[in-house]
């Protein structure tokens, strides 16, 4: 069954213009919350005008990528796709902030220096005595049910985040996969993704055993 969750409430909201590097502009209602079960600032963009069915990403915060531009991830390319993909069909975004997979960015940080030894990004963490995956989408649970939202396509290439916000209640009726954003600096991390934790990522050089 699903977990009855403790009710979150829209604390504010306030028109953002977003601008990218590109050119592409958008503007966003941003919205802020009380009671989120983990304490953290998390907000919600909403863009266009949401449906009955919106589509919806869970985006975690990316300092490396998404502010200064890393190619070690595909962090900032995911994030600002994202933002077009929802504007263009009405959805929100929930930017959680949850840097590292949850693990904080001074250990992430850590964990980088360790993928340079040759650990890849999961043996990293755990090596670091940190979980895999450390995030709980409790809190993007909630923000979706303030907003008035149960129902959704949810877009994003990892499976565990639709299986958790399905355990909360929330019915994801199909994942809408994110584009490739490959780099000489990212393959080894986006094969893990594949290789460990079933991410959808389309590229042969990826999934090959």
């Amino acid at each position: 069954m699903p977990e009855l969750l403790p009710a979150a409430t829209p604390r504010a909201r306030v028109r953002v213009p977003l601008r990218f590097d590109d050119g592409y502009g958008v503007d966003a209602d941003v919205v802020t919350f009380h009671g989120l079960t983990d304490g953290q600032e998390h907000v919600a963009l909403v863009l266009g005008t949401p449906s009955a069915t919106p589509l919806v990403r869970l985006h975690s915060e990316c300092l490396t990528g998404d502010v200064f531009g890393s190619a070690r991830c595909d962090c900032g390319p995911q994030l600002r796709e994202a933002v077009e993909q929802i504007a263009t069909r009405g959805g929100v975004l929930l930017y959680l902030r949850q840097e590292g997979r949850g693990i904080g960015l001074y250990n992430k940080l850590d964990a980088y220096a360790l993928q340079d030894q040759g650990l890849d990004t999961y043996a990293a963490n755990t090596a670091l005595g940190l979980p895999e995956d450390a995030r709980d989408y409790t809190s993007a649970a909630q923000m979706l049910s303030a907003l008035g939202i149960s129902s959704l396509d949810l877009l994003s290439n990892n499976p565990d985040k639709a299986e958790q916000l399905r355990t909360l209640g929330v019915d994801v009726q199909r994942r809408v996969p994110t584009g490739v954003f490959k780099t000489a600096h990212n393959v080894r991390y986006l094969r893990a993704k594949v290789l460990q934790t079933q991410h959808t990522l389309p590229l042969p050089e990826l999934s090959a055993g």
